[in-house]
């Protein structure tokens, strides 16, 4: 069942699995995936007692903007005070490692391989972009979901459970904005500059964490996430999931509710 719940920009949409009185965890998806990413963990937290909450993100499903004629602005300040606005957050399991990016100075070029992997970057950036995820979005998305998890069969059922989110009217207005403005082409809400600010100093992640990361992920390889784990609490678990791409939660369900409930009882 899909429940809603208001914050001061959005009427954020979600599914909720479990007992009510159950320990909240928030699983969140990314771009382009829905809360069926989830489908194969929320079930277990569920099962050892959790409260498992599942949203849509800005522009996906029935996720919806308050003000009909406001801004379309996906920055990374913005959906973290999204997750704030949803709940508050005592741990974290990352998927891909440490996700904050400094968006106010240009980044560095990568290696040409990885520059290739980011090509969808690069078409947003332009306007032909837009309007090629305008015209094709399931077309490209699927082609992502392909890349990006080279070893998962997914079926046409299970692709197109999760295309329905990318129907939503703000969706491309959303994932453009997000990757224009983390390359500098697009300003953001002024609200958030000062946390743009914050972010772009690479703070430390002070929560118990575990880093989880798909062995055969080619958009975001594994190494990436093993360079970056000073800048998670000592202690952090980090594990390399075989047979894993970047969809992990949709490859390998289990090992990712299993991490999750070991922070849990590890964390109290």
């Amino acid at each position: 069942m899909t429940l809603t719940i208001l914050t001061p920009g959005l009427e954020i949409a979600y599914e909720a699995h479990g007992d009510p009185r159950g320990f909240p965890v928030v699983l969140l998806h990314g771009f382009p995936d829905d809360v069926r990413a989830w489908d194969g963990v929320a079930p277990a937290l569920a099962a050892a007692g959790c409260r498992a909450l599942v949203p849509y993100l800005r522009g996906y499903g029935r996720t919806r903007f308050l003000d009909p004629g406001g801004p379309r602005m996906a920055q990374q300040a913005a959906i973290g005070q999204d997750l704030l606005d949803f709940v508050d957050v005592r741990a974290l399991v990352t998927i891909g490692g440490y996700n904050v990016q400094n968006t106010t100075a240009p980044s560095r070029p990568a290696s040409a391989a990885e520059e290739r992997a980011r090509w969808y970057q690069w078409y947003f950036n332009t306007e032909r972009g837009r309007r090629g995820l305008e015209q094709n979005r399931r077309e490209i998305c699927r082609l992502l979901w392909r890349e990006w998890s080279p070893s998962w069969g997914f079926d046409d059922a299970t692709f197109d459970r999760t295309a329905q989110s990318f129907d939503s009217p703000d969706f491309v207005e959303v994932v453009i904005h997000s990757y224009r403005h983390r390359h500098g082409n697009a300003s953001g809400e002024e609200r958030f500059d000062a946390l743009d600010g914050r972010l772009a100093e690479r703070p430390p992640i002070t929560a118990p964490t575990t880093v989880l990361h798909g062995a055969e992920d080619t958009v975001d390889p594994a190494r990436h996430s093993e360079r970056h784990m000073p800048l998670f609490p000592a202690g952090t678990e980090r594990r390399v999931v075989p047979g894993g791409g970047h969809f992990l939660p949709r490859e390998q369900p289990g090992a990712v509710a299993e991490a999750i409930l070991a922070l849990l009882a590890r964390t109290g």
